[in-house]
């Protein structure tokens, strides 16, 4: 099948602090598991339940220990056993950022053709 998404997925390795925005609740740190990122968005699993729609404030961890600080909107969600899986996109996230996630994207590139 061919894949028609815009930017690449990428496998991104770290942790993501999930706070709503505008909650009335302090930020709450929650397991997560990524399991792909681009450049619009970035699709996670965790056990803690969210709402679609809702938006929330995120720092992403680089495979470098850097961080993005990100803001993501929830747009689709399933459910595994006790599991959630996600799909979020980015929003209003600054030139810097998104550029930062396409040098990793690059990155990602050269290692894999030179494991090849």
């Amino acid at each position: 099948m061919e894949d028609k998404r815009k930017h690449k997925r990428l496998p991104l390795a770290g942790d993501i602090l999930i706070r709503e925005l505008g909650g009335e609740l302090d930020a709450e740190l929650a397991e997560i598991e990524i399991t792909d990122c681009s450049q619009d968005g970035i699709g996670f699993i965790t056990d803690k339940a969210l709402i679609i729609g809702n938006n929330y404030e995120s720092n992403l961890t680089l495979w470098n220990k850097d961080k993005i600080h990100v803001f993501i909107q929830i747009v689709r969600a399933s459910k595994d056993g006790d599991k959630f899986h996600y799909g979020g996109i980015f929003i209003g996230m600054p030139d810097a950022e998104r550029m930062r996630i396409e040098v990793y994207e690059t990155v990602e590139d050269e290692l894999h053709h030179v494991e090849e």
